[in-house]
């Protein structure tokens, strides 16, 4: 019976983790428990989205798993070399998480994580142009 990696299960339960880290990060709250406060923001006077600079989220990415940096930063740096542009923090975010995550990006960070370069360069192929950026 073939057996089962331990590395599988805890890369699992730190992409878990990291998602829900940087969800929590970036989702300011929006509860006010006094109207001596100044009105509940809306999303016209919220914060930019994309207000975080890419290089500090990178950061983050690095503090909670190192693997997931590189992964991330080979996703910017192919869909640059791909794309013309280079996703934006915001799209970086959603990339990681919305549902599961991007495939690609999910891919590539798993393939950091392993040191497998073919894998890498197979998940590279696959990567998106964002919105707006020409093929």
């Amino acid at each position: 019976m073939p057996r089962k990696s331990s590395i599988a299960p805890r890369v699992g339960a730190s992409l878990g983790l990291l998602l829900a880290i940087l969800a929590a990060a970036s989702n300011p709250g929006r509860a006010q428990t006094s109207p001596a406060f100044g009105p509940v923001s809306t999303p016209s006077t919220a914060a930019p989205a994309d207000d975080m600079p890419l290089a500090d989220y990178l950061g983050l990415l690095r503090q909670i798993a190192p693997a997931a940096e590189q992964g991330a930063r080979t996703y910017l740096a192919a869909a640059q070399l791909r794309c013309g542009r280079a996703p934006t923090t915001t799209e970086l975010r959603q990339a990681l998480s919305e549902g599961d995550g991007h495939p690609a990006l999910m891919g590539l960070i798993r393939a950091a994580h392993q040191q497998n370069k073919a894998a890498r360069d197979r998940w590279i192929a696959q990567i998106p142009c964002p919105r707006g950026a020409a093929r």
